[in-house]
């Protein structure tokens, strides 16, 4: 009968040990620091001299996690944007819609938005809702567009809840707000100079090399950061909160200040 060498049997328990500690890092990673570690991006949107400073967010899926959605509000502050946009899911549950639009209405800037597919699921009061947004100055839009407070901007918000009938304005920037990235696809025939969206996490657990483990529904190949498509450039937000699982690997929550 064959036997192991003393020196095989190191190398496969120093191999064995540190698959272990890969694994076990990850782990660390994935549940103890990125769910918590928010990531601010910068993006410039190609074009002429930018006159706005936007801010992006998304996906806050509010759980009573007060502590972590006011640092979210406080680092959007310090960036000082002209205005905010949020592409959906505030909540999952309507017991948590009052602190969380308590929360959002410390945001220092107009804030416009509409909602997620979240939002319509735990039958939010989206009066409420605009209430808190009007308050900051901004507007909750469910297909409606409104000019920003300079008059530069049209911003539109489209619920994806029906065929889109969006008409930009001229001689103004149309800044296109939703939740589904791949609605994208439904926008024949109009273009914007920005749309922004969420609703995939950025997969929330994403492999080099492979990229998202897994992405719901509505998403597309437009999973995360910037695209180019024919309604326009295309920027997907990795969102602040989590569905199903408070885990995150190689994407951390963020928020995006774009220039436009």
């Amino acid at each position: 009968m064959r036997t192991l060498t003393p020196k095989r049997i190191r190398r496969r328990r120093f191999l064995a040990l540190g698959l272990a500690g890969v694994v076990t890092g990850a782990a660390a990673d994935a549940f103890l620091l990125e769910p918590r570690w928010l990531k601010v991006r910068r993006v410039r949107v190609p074009g002429a001299t930018p006159a706005h400073r936007i801010l992006h967010f998304t996906d806050l899926h509010f759980k009573g996690d007060r502590r972590w959605a006011e640092s979210v509000v406080g680092h959007i502050n310090q960036l000082t944007p002209d205005f905010v946009c949020f592409t959906g899911d505030i909540v999952e549950n309507a017991a948590h819609l009052p602190e969380a639009l308590e929360v959002l209405r410390g945001i220092r800037a107009p804030l416009y938005g509409v909602p997620g597919n979240h939002d319509y699921w735990s039958g939010l009061d989206f009066e409420m809702v605009a209430d808190a947004f009007a308050a900051t100055g901004g507007k909750w839009l469910l297909d409606e567009q409104v000019r920003t407070r300079d008059g530069g901007v049209n911003v539109i918000g489209a619920t994806c809840t029906k065929e889109p009938d969006i008409q930009p304005r001229p001689k103004v920037k149309n800044l296109l707000l939703i939740h589904y990235p791949f609605w994208v696809e439904r926008l024949a025939g109009v273009s914007f100079n920005l749309i922004l969206a969420g609703h995939s996490h950025g997969g929330q657990v994403r492999l080099p090399l492979f990229g998202a483990v897994l992405v719901p529904g509505g998403v597309g190949p437009y999973d995360l950061g910037r695209f180019q498509t024919p309604a326009g450039p295309l920027y997907v937000g990795a969102g602040v909160g989590w569905f199903y699982l408070n885990a995150r690997f190689n994407c951390r929550p963020e928020i995006t200040l774009i220039e436009l």
